[in-house]
């Protein structure tokens, strides 16, 4: 968990959680953190995403760009050895 999350861990019961998921939703969203109980013992956490960045979908850019035919082709001396550590 990142410090950006404000952490107010409160226990609720899974009838409770039921009825007003998404209310509880939008608070783990603000960064609380929500322990779901069932029969007064804990057995969920409802917790804000670090990363809600969607999928990546393979293929979606095709035809975008274009590799070289020359693409593995040796580097030019002068980049190589600045590689190589030999250059200036």
């Amino acid at each position: 968990m990142t410090s950006k999350h404000l952490v107010v861990r409160e226990t609720v019961g899974l009838y409770a959680a039921k009825t007003s998921l998404s209310a509880l939703v939008e608070r783990a969203a603000r960064g609380e953190e929500i322990v779901i109980a069932k029969s007064g013992k804990p057995k969920a956490r409802l917790v804000p995403l670090d990363d809600v960045r969607p999928l990546r979908r393979p293929g979606r850019g095709r035809g975008a760009w274009r590799v070289r035919e020359d693409f593995d082709a040796p580097l030019p001396d002068e980049v190589r050895e600045t590689f190589e550590g030999g250059g200036s």
